[in-house]
């Protein structure tokens, strides 16, 4: 990719980066609208619909931790990029779960059958997995300088503090994040969507800051997942 005119490497890497985020969101977007219009049996549009929303979340969080690496001294940027794309995924992905908490609360709650749900999940899991290979195969053609093909997606334990500050600390941003769900369902979408989005840049920065590096950050922004 030709660098792009008068920048820093640093900041046309990271200009490429969210270009890349953006175009996810927008090919997403229109895979969604064809979707809506083409798929008129009710299975299947939850399923494609499910698998889009969780590819998109998936791409953008491993390109979006891949971000906050490079900027570790400068976490009111990586928190930014947190709030943007949290808003950008709730105004896009309206009427989907990409989350199989959220679709098993749905499940015990008796807002969806058993049959929607296990389908939900195996959109989920099935979009998982291709979000892997393809943000791999992205990373592998090098647009930036950390694109490269020896990263692994091997998981990590992402816990760098004593088991009982985890467990606390995932406990608590958990039950905050699922408590406001419940309770911000009464207001509207918009705001409603302003308000998580919000919440979720607050948890990710408290996680990451009492207990000092508690939790990887794909682990936090992951509860929004």
């Amino acid at each position: 990719m030709s660098p792009l005119l008068g920048l820093r490497p640093e900041l046309q890497d990271t200009c490429t980066s969210l270009g890349l985020m953006l175009s996810v969101v927008l090919l997403i977007g229109l895979a969604r609208v064809v979707a809506r219009q083409q798929l008129h049996r009710p299975v299947a549009h939850a399923f494609v619909l499910e698998f889009l929303a969780t590819f998109q979340l998936c791409c953008c969080t491993h390109e979006l931790q891949l971000l906050s690496e490079q900027h570790p001294a400068h976490p009111t940027w990586t928190l930014t990029l947190v709030y943007f794309f949290s808003l950008v995924h709730g105004l896009t992905l309206v009427g989907t779960s990409s989350n199989p908490c959220g679709v098993m609360m749905q499940m015990m709650l008796g807002g969806m059958s058993p049959e929607t749900g296990a389908v939900r999940l195996l959109a989920q899991l099935v979009s998982a997995l291709c979000s892997r290979y393809c943000t791999s195969a992205l990373w592998n053609l090098g647009l930036t300088q950390y694109h490269v093909s020896e990263r692994s997606f091997a998981c990590k334990n992402p816990i760098q503090v004593d088991l009982f500050k985890a467990v606390i600390t995932e406990a608590v941003c958990s039950f905050l994040f699922h408590s406001a769900l419940l309770h911000f369902q009464e207001v509207r979408t918009k705001l409603r969507i302003h308000l998580l989005a919000a919440l979720i840049t607050f948890l990710v920065y408290a996680g990451l800051s009492f207990p000092p590096n508690t939790w990887h950050f794909q682990s936090l922004y992951d509860m929004r997942l």
